[in-house]
């Protein structure tokens, strides 16, 4: 009996990510989704720039190379031309909260039937390190060396509270995968916002709250302490919009 194995969904390429990132765990599950809801023949998958940017190596479904931010817009176009395909972008944070923040916005407000994995790790990865729109208050990057100061930088954005304030999404959910509880959780949610897709039901964005060891200058234990310590207190999880549950009630 196979116990475990790796989903069908993934190809055999080796992840390139540094030791401790934790989108591995969240290729795995996006993958597991696409198999378990037996999808992989008709998804496409739109990768942005960033350390994302090679995930068409990863993913063994249609991949789609789009300009930085940009992926919702070009998600949208697939989806307004291929209705019957299952439609994804995966995006960090200083693509999607960034240069990307109008084409996310205005996707979620005409709630574009596509699916967004929104990985979210407060610091520009692949470039270098430096300050994004999610680095938390004091935090230290490459152009913050004394610290995010609010005043000159002003605040966080907290994505899921933001997109939740919109009438048109149909679902907005934060989640982790630093223990084995919170990665059954995001795959859950996950799952969820392509089974949205799916019905037709519209928008869902799913934000990761993810590690960047090498950026942050920790260990990989140190980087998992230092997310629950910091990040989830000011990024908290849950389910922030969910249309069809709160309609039901």
């Amino acid at each position: 009996m196979v116990v475990f194995e790796k989903p069908k969904s993934l190809t055999d390429a080796q992840l390139h990510y540094c030791p401790g990132c934790t989108h591995g765990i969240i290729h795995r599950l996006v993958a597991e989704a696409i198999d378990s809801l037996g999808i992989e023949g008709k998804t496409v998958g739109v990768a942005p720039v960033g350390c994302a940017v090679m995930a068409y190596d990863y993913f063994a479904c249609d991949m789609v190379e789009a300009a930085h931010g940009r992926a919702p817009a070009v998600a949208t176009g697939l989806k307004r031309c291929m209705p019957e395909n299952i439609i994804f972008t995966y995006q960090g944070d200083g693509d999607l909260a960034s240069i990307g923040m109008a084409e996310t916005v205005h996707a979620a407000t005409r709630n574009e039937n596509i699916t967004i994995i929104f990985v979210n790790n407060a610091i520009y990865g692949m470039t270098g390190g430096q300050m994004a729109p999610t680095s938390l208050p004091g935090q230290v990057t490459q152009t913050s060396p004394y610290g995010r100061d609010v005043k000159s930088a002003g605040y966080p954005v907290r994505v899921s509270e933001m997109l939740a304030t919109l009438e048109g999404p149909e679902y907005i959910a934060r989640v982790a995968v630093n223990n084995v509880k919170n990665v059954k959780a995001a795959g859950a949610a996950i799952k969820k916002a392509f089974e949205n897709q799916i019905n037709g039901k519209g928008f869902s964005l799913v934000e990761v709250v993810s590690t960047c060891p090498t950026n942050w200058g920790k260990t990989p234990v140190d980087a998992l302490k230092w997310l629950e310590e910091n990040m989830l207190p000011y990024y908290p999880l849950g389910v922030y919009k969910d249309r069809s549950a709160e309609e039901a009630k």
